[in-house]
């Protein structure tokens, strides 16, 4: 049977972006993304919640997303689930965390006649992180 791993968000930046290279010389780039919910409850009274999602981008993507992106800017991002696990040593167990790894991004901010108009996709490759 045939399966699916794709996320589509539209958030805000919390942080800007941040890039590390791994043991082998791949660049990595990382930063959260808020995604803002709003409702009106019962009463009508608007209500709103926010999920933080963390970014992982890789490649030429990530260097776009290290060179253009900042705390605050509005994308818009696609790409897959991945979930890693480390073990934390003080108390002794095995945690878990989920991520999105990039694959297209759209820059969905107002922007000045001296910035470029992008819309930039990784390729599918199977990108793995040694450590952090």
């Amino acid at each position: 049977m045939p399966t699916l791993n794709r996320v589509q968000l539209i958030g805000r930046l919390g942080r800007d972006p941040e890039s590390k290279f791994t043991p082998t010389g791949k660049k990595v780039c990382h930063f959260s993304l808020a995604v803002s919910n709003r409702w009106k409850d019962k009463s009508g009274e608007v209500k709103e919640s926010t999920e933080w999602v963390n970014i992982e981008a890789w490649g030429r993507l990530g260097e776009v997303c290290q060179e253009y992106l900042k705390k605050g800017s509005l994308i818009f991002v696609e790409g897959r689930l991945k979930t890693d696990k480390y073990e934390d040593r003080e108390k002794s167990e095995t945690k878990y965390f989920t991520k999105i790894v990039a694959q297209t991004l759209q820059f969905l901010d107002k922007r000045s006649a001296d910035e470029p108009v992008m819309a930039v996709e990784e390729d599918a490759g199977d990108y793995e992180f040694a450590g952090e």
